[in-house]
């Protein structure tokens, strides 16, 4: 009698289970379904109703286990091995999924869906491989890809959100990898995988200590974590050896920085943000010993992995101001002036303005061979040795081409004298200003003044 009043009960609750599944209201058709089977827990089929309504609230792992429980009691129950077949696919188990599917296939030969679902389980099969073989090929576009359609099948497989996250984030999409791995978190705060693609993210964005603590935890979760070992070795490494350049360039031991940042440089390639600033560091550090060229080179560096580096095209721009190199000047200046729009980078950009303008004319310093801090009487003794070495006097028995030559250059060094030698030219001179209007030159350029003044 105990016997059937309890499979009578189980019978009434898998029927108010049956009615609310088909409303949809599945929380309360686990409820129901759990009843029947705690009043008959020998019966396949209420394993199998439990496991479709735990399918329905994507709660794949317990509906995996009572899909599981269901064939045990039944080998022969299709329905079974079709929703453990269903579940293992869902959370990225293509060979067991594939496994219960043919079961299915030799139960019911004809089952179009188990026959469907066969072919998604070796269509994941396939993604996976060629994720597999794109992360060793370091093609994470590829991956991503791959993993994208994967979890299209697989869309409780953790595995393969974390491999997409580990991806996104190497590829500096760096939002997106974090967004990822906090939804994992957010179901299971101990997952080891998803804490250190947190760190990773923090990582690469130049988070260090964050970061850190992140490896730290998924160390603590997963202590054989090699991944999360060595970029928490990378990162403490970065740090010190950075730090480290940093004191010795503000102790002016410049030689010392400059080695201590190419070391930091050779820890880990893969690091973008914090190279760039390691880039750029050590081209200030290469100002301060001279190395322009290089210092230039470094902040090209710094400027490829990160082209919003404001800090990089400024350092390069003042290298290239040092080198009188004005037009490269001017387009880093213009380049941060239309990103950040300060009073202090208007200024910057007008000086190489003007000083672009002020090469593009005929450099009268160069003209007399005195430098631009020349004073008075040192341009004086200039102008007459040049006025001497090409007076039209010295080289009339020279050929036709060399007199016009140094007719040419004599009168260059007229010039030149005429401005620099007047406080007031030499000022606008000086500042960049036009000197076509001065009273220096006639109205064809030619320039007059008195031969006595070179004293022969």
């Amino acid at each position: 009698i105990r016997v059937l009043v309890d499979t009578f009960l189980a019978e009434s609750f898998k029927e108010q289970g049956n009615a609310y599944y088909s409303k949809k209201d599945y929380s309360q058709a686990f409820n129901y379904y759990t009843k029947a089977i705690d009043a008959c827990p020998k019966n396949a089929s209420y394993y199998g109703n439990r496991a479709a309504t735990l399918m329905m609230l994507c709660r794949f792992r317990e509906a995996l286990e009572d899909s599981q429980q269901a064939v045990r009691l039944d080998d022969c129950f299709m329905k079974g091995h079709l929703r453990e077949g269903k579940c293992h696919l869902s959370l990225g188990n293509a060979m067991a999924a594939n496994r219960c599917f043919q079961k299915v296939l030799e139960l019911e030969p004809s089952n179009r869906e188990a026959q469907q679902e066969k072919n998604n389980a070796a269509t994941l099969l396939e993604y996976q491989r060629m994720a597999d073989f794109g992360f060793e090929k370091r093609d994470f576009r590829k991956v991503v890809y791959c993993m994208d359609r994967a979890l299209a099948l697989a869309s409780a497989c953790h595995r393969f959100k974390i491999l997409k996250a580990e991806c996104l984030a190497l590829l500096g999409r760096y939002p997106e990898a974090q967004s990822v791995a906090s939804d994992i978190l957010r179901m299971d705060s101990t997952n080891a995988d998803a804490l250190y693609v947190r760190g990773l993210c923090l990582y690469y964005e130049d988070c260090i200590d964050k970061a850190v603590q992140f490896f730290v935890q998924a160390l603590k979760m997963a202590p054989d974590h090699e991944k999360a070992r060595l970029a928490c070795r990378n990162a403490k490494a970065l740090k010190a050896k950075k730090e480290e350049g940093n004191q010795a360039f503000k102790n002016n031991n410049y030689e010392a920085a400059y080695q201590l940042y190419t070391e930091a440089l050779a820890i880990d390639p893969n690091n973008i943000k914090t190279n760039a600033k390691l880039y750029c560091n050590r081209a200030t550090a290469g100002a301060k010993l001279k190395k322009v060229d290089q210092a230039i080179e470094d902040c090209t560096s710094a400027i490829k992995l990160d082209d919003t580096y404001i800090k990089a095209y400024l350092r390069r721009a003042q290298c290239y101001m040092d080198t009188e190199q004005y037009e490269e000047a001017v387009r880093d200046y213009e380049k941060v002036y239309q990103t950040e729009k300060t009073s202090d980078h208007k200024q910057m950009l007008k000086k190489a303005q003007m000083e672009l303008k002020k090469s593009k004319r005929k450099d009268y310093y160069k003209v007399l061979g005195v430098g631009k801090n020349a004073t008075e009487d040192e341009i004086k003794k200039a102008y007459r040795k040049r006025a001497l070495m090409h007076h039209p006097d010295r080289h009339s028995s020279a050929t036709p081409e060399v007199q016009k030559e140094e007719e040419k250059k004599f009168k260059e060094v007229g010039e030149a004298f005429t401005v620099l030698s007047d406080p007031k030219k030499k000022v606008r001179y000086d500042n960049g200003h036009d000197l076509e209007d001065d009273g220096c030159f006639d109205g064809g350029g030619t320039f007059i003044f008195p031969l006595c003044s070179i004293g022969f």
